[in-house]
């Protein structure tokens, strides 16, 4: 939606005012409003408490204060802002609405009478914690610094490891009443330009009024299937990873308030790499990337084939005729499942809410009621707790978080369709997944890629961590303008 535009007012005291009733001097503390006079003109400076630097507009007014009348004929706009103010980030606008909305986002707005122009001085600074390494995404070699909540601090994090000359970092502003700012950052000679502005046409047309959960509400704006569980968008902490994706032709979307940036476009294997993988010797890089896929396979089937089979004990080979539990329970097979999987989201929640000190003890409740306890009074047998355990293992294993919980809804899917209808269930409902997924679209790339369509040679970069010297293409699904690396 296109921006009322303010123009400004010919008398000094109208600009003021008019400033001073949509910012909400009176209304809100920690806005300010100076009114000074330097060179026989009238000033007023436009700021929001906290997020000025106070060391920096005291230098400014020490200098203002230096100046004589004549010093700034016979063009004071340009001699305030080419010479006499010193200061690195300046600009000016032409629109009171503009100044306001620039004040609301930390720039301080300097107004002087007879000049039809603000000076606007970008002399902002945020409460900001450390780069510290991302939980979800700990490595044992390799980079500490991880990414934070402030824009400008993640662009340089990115920068410092992307130092090419066509590295672009494109501003947005997303949201009516927030204003959220957003960085499109992508290499210009290498990513497809029609997926740069594909991704800036679709962020363009986000229009709502803010953006309270950051990188999740737009990625609700982008994925289109609002109800489809699995992630369409990578999110990643840590700069590392991010220059990678840069480099094969990735646009990263980096939102102002949020550590986690969005890669565009990613596929299903996207969600099962690691740095930890690129961190190793390539052989070790690819025996950890096989023991992952194992984990998540397990993690999505194995609780529906356990169930299939000790139902349907006839199916067994002799060889392995011992799986399927000696004695089932007090509850029926499927509800200990069902139970069970609500109880290990019920301890997840309860992780996140628990404070670091009492983790232990929390941990120590878990293997209570979960094991010994639960299985003596019969709740569960034995074999329900193990395998439970299997699958709990394979979804802690996956590297996306968000991946884990879209297999954890299709493993519960998958075990209620079997338990109704058997083998038939267990093969279409599985049949089903993979059309589904087949289906799926991540920014005109199939979500399946390279098993569908068929691509082998990267087919074989997905399931095996090649060497690094070995890798002199760049993935042909993103269409990148230099194909060789």
């Amino acid at each position: 939606m296109e921006k009322h535009k303010k123009p400004m007012y010919r008398n000094f005291k109208d600009n003021v005012n008019y400033m001073r009733e949509r910012l909400g001097v009176d209304k809100s503390f920690d806005v300010i409003h100076l009114d000074l006079e330097y060179v026989d003109r009238k000033m007023a400076f436009f700021m929001i408490d906290g997020f000025v630097k106070d060391d920096i507009l005291h230098l400014l007014m020490k200098f203002l204060a230096r100046l004589n009348p004549e010093q700034l004929e016979p063009e004071p706009f340009e001699k305030l802002l080419k010479t006499y103010i010193p200061y690195v980030e300046l600009d000016y606008v032409e629109d009171l609405n503009e100044a306001t909305d620039q004040v609301l986002a930390g720039p301080t707005a300097l107004i002087i009478e007879g000049i039809d122009k603000i000076i606007m001085v970008d002399a902002r600074t945020y409460p900001v914690r450390g780069p510290q390494e991302p939980d979800l995404e700990r490595v044992v070699r390799g980079s500490r610094d991880g990414y934070v909540e402030t824009i400008v601090f993640n662009t340089a994090l990115t920068r410092r490891r992307i130092r090419d000359r066509s590295l672009r970092m494109e501003y947005l502003s997303i949201g009516r009443r927030s204003k959220t700012d957003i960085a499109l950052c992508y290499l210009e000679d290498i990513a497809d330009p029609q997926k740069v502005k594909t991704l800036k046409k679709h962020l363009k047309k986000i229009d709502t009024d803010a953006l309270p959960m950051a990188e999740k509400t737009v990625e609700e704006f982008l994925s289109g299937r609002h109800w489809n569980p699995y992630p369409t968008i990578r999110y990643t902490e840590r700069p590392d990873t991010a220059a990678a994706h840069i480099y094969e032709g990735h646009i990263i979307i980096i939102i102002d308030g949020s550590p986690s940036v969005m890669i565009t476009p990613a596929t299903y294997w996207h969600h099962l790499q690691h740095a930890e993988e690129y961190r190793q010797k390539p052989l070790v890089g690819a025996y950890l990337r096989f023991v992952r896929f194992i984990a998540v396979i397990f993690s999505i089937f194995v609780l529906p084939l356990y169930y299939l089979l000790s139902v349907s004990p006839e199916l067994l080979p002799g060889e392995i005729s011992f799986i399927g539990p000696n004695e089932f329970g007090v509850l029926p097979l499927l509800l200990q499942f069902l139970i069970a999987e609500v109880g290990i989201d019920m301890l997840r929640m309860a992780a996140i809410h628990t404070p670091t000190a009492l983790a232990t003890a929390l941990g120590l409740v878990a293997a209570i009621l979960i094991g010994q306890i639960a299985v003596e009074v019969g709740l569960f047998s034995n074999e329900v707790v193990l395998y439970l355990a299997v699958a709990a293992i394979g979804t802690f294993a996956t590297p996306s978080y968000e991946l884990s919980l879209a297999n954890r809804i299709t493993r519960i899917v998958l075990l209620i369709v079997t338990a109704s209808f058997g083998v038939a269930g267990y093969v279409i409902a599985i049949t089903f997944w993979l059309l589904y997924l087949a289906r799926m679209n991540s920014f005109q790339t199939g979500y399946l890629w390279p098993f569908m369509p068929f691509s082998p040679r990267a087919l074989k970069d997905v399931l095996v961590r090649s060497p690094m010297p070995l890798k002199h293409q760049r993935p042909r699904f993103l269409n990148p303008q230099d194909p060789d690396r």
